[in-house]
C-alpha cells in the first residue's frame, strides 16, 4: 500500500519560501499521479499542483501559478513543492496524495486521490 509522509512545513514570514517534501513507499509501477493540496478550517480541501510519476509532467491550479514549483527525484519516490514569496492566505495544512488513476489527468482534485499524507502545517505571518 502507499504510503506517503509530508514535511517541510513552519512558520514564515510574508515575502518568504518554504519547500515541502513528500516522502513515498509502496508505488507499484510509475503509473502514479502526486498531488498536492492544502486545507484551512472550515474550507474545503484545495488542489493545487500535481505531478507524473511516469513522465514528469506537471499541473498547476491557479493558486499555485507562479510561485509554487512541483517536483520530483530522480528515484521517483520524493515529491517537493517549492513555495516562493508566501502570503498569511497561503496559511493551511499541506497534503500531499497520490492516485493510480493517471487516466483522469493531472488536475488535482481531491476525490480523484486515494492515498494521503498527514500534513504539515504552513504559517505566513504577516
Amino acid at each position: 500500500e502507499v504510503q506517503l509522509v509530508e514535511s517541510g512545513g513552519g512558520l514564515v514570514q510574508t515575502g518568504g519560501s518554504l519547500r515541502l517534501s513528500c516522502a513515498a513507499t509502496g508505488f507499484t509501477g510509475d503509473d502514479y499521479t502526486i498531488g498536492w493540496f492544502r486545507q484551512v478550517p472550515g474550507k474545503e480541501r484545495e488542489g493545487l499542483s500535481a505531478i507524473s510519476r511516469n513522465n514528469g509532467s506537471t499541473y498547476y491550479r491557479d493558486a499555485a501559478k507562479g510561485r509554487f514549483t512541483i517536483s520530483i527525484d530522480n528515484a521517483k519516490n520524493t515529491v517537493f513543492l517549492q513555495m516562493n514569496r508566501l502570503k498569511p492566505e497561503d496559511t493551511a495544512v499541506y497534503f500531499c496524495a497520490a492516485t493510480p488513476l493517471i487516466r483522469l489527468g493531472l488536475n488535482p482534485i481531491p476525490g480523484y486521490y486515494e492515498y494521503w499524507g498527514r500534513g504539515t502545517q504552513v504559517t505566513v505571518s504577516s
